[in-house]
């Protein structure tokens, strides 16, 4: 969410602002959940922001607003904000762990330094005592000085102990909101940052040891047939097809993400030209091979197919001019008929 929508939403506009995004969710039969909420608000907030450009085309366009969009949305728009929020939450919580733990080791520290001053004194004390009753009124204090001791020590041992729990509980909080903010809302695989995240790391790696890579785009054919025929709802269905077999096929270390839209990417580290042939001519059969059917109607959608182009590293390139290749191909593949994997090193050859 916006700055300026979060502080209209801490003023005296805040009530107004909520009765109409509910109002204008029931107007555009959106069902109010949290996500719905949190969009419509941003929104309405800031019409012309990404966002707000986006809903109103969804409108225009008559597309339903199911809770797959509202993922594909929160995915596109919300993920920098929510991470920088959570960020923010966390710096919060161990600012004051840390504070806690601070305090608890201060007194902690005045407490040995009383206790040691107490052992001075009943040291000295010994040297002068003459009778058993200053002997015992020695021993006493001793004893209930250590008494006390031992009870700040299981505190701070506690105040220790709870802190690295809450701290432990919120590293790995943060963890899982940086693993969702790398992840595509509406097929699971990585998005289009973790793609270009990774794919430098792969080119770093390959120019650091000489080692191998490939990459690989992947389009869904004749896509907005089954949008335009069926609605939204059918083509989410078969992008999360391909997704599948995309996944299975991307078995560590390689790496499958949706590129954006009906493509998606393919990061083969360390493997040669024909195994990484072999493995996308594998991923093309297994899509096609299924006629899949609509789940609301079960109406046969006919058989899938993909248009595949894929590039091999050349020591030293460029993670865009790889990549840039690998488009040229994937187009040589949509040219030549479609359902079909081409290489760009065989463009190069051919020209």
């Amino acid at each position: 969410m916006t700055e300026a929508v979060e502080t209209t939403l801490r003023g005296p506009e805040a009530y107004s602002m909520a009765r109409r995004a509910v109002e204008a969710m029931e107007a555009a039969s959106v069902w109010p959940t949290p996500l719905n909420f949190e969009l419509w608000l941003q929104y309405l907030g800031d019409p012309e922001g990404p966002l707000g450009r986006e809903i109103q085309r969804m409108l225009a366009a008559g597309e339903p607003f199911t809770e797959d969009a509202a993922g594909i949305l929160a995915a596109e728009y919300r993920p920098r904000g929510r991470l920088t929020e959570e960020i923010r939450d966390a710096g919060r919580v161990l600012d004051r762990e840390l504070t806690s733990v601070t305090e608890a080791i201060s007194q902690a520290h005045k407490a040995q330094s009383d206790y040691g001053r107490t052992l001075e004194g009943a040291a000295g004390s010994l040297e002068i005592a003459d009778s058993a009753p200053q002997l015992r009124a020695i021993v006493s204090s001793l004893s209930t000085a250590t008494h006390r001791i031992q009870k700040d020590n299981e505190t701070l041992e506690k105040k220790l102990d709870a802190s690295t729990r809450e701290i432990a509980r919120l590293s790995e909080h943060l963890e899982q909101v940086r693993r969702d903010s790398m992840t595509d809302a509406l097929t699971g695989l990585a998005n289009r940052k973790a793609f270009d995240e990774q794919l430098d790391n792969a080119r770093e790696t390959a120019l650091s040891e000489g080692a191998r890579l490939s990459l690989a785009v992947v389009d869904i054919d004749h896509f907005k047939r089954f949008n335009d025929t069926w609605g939204h709802q059918t083509g989410d269905q078969v992008l999360r097809y391909v997704a599948s077999v995309l996944g299975k096929a991307a078995k560590a270390p390689r790496i499958a993400a949706r590129y954006g839209g009906e493509e998606f990417a393919l990061i083969f580290p360390g493997e040669s030209l024909p195994e990484v042939e072999a493995a996308l001519e594998s991923v093309r059969k297994e899509i096609g091979s299924r006629a899949l059917r609509r789940r609301s109607t079960n109406d046969d959608l006919g058989a899938v197919t993909v248009s595949i182009g894929f590039a091999h590293w050349r020591g030293g390139e460029s993670a865009a001019s790889l990549l840039g290749r690998a488009d040229a191909a994937l187009y040589a593949s949509k040219r030549s008929g479609r359902n079909r994997v081409t290489c760009a090193d065989w463009l190069d050859d051919a020209a």
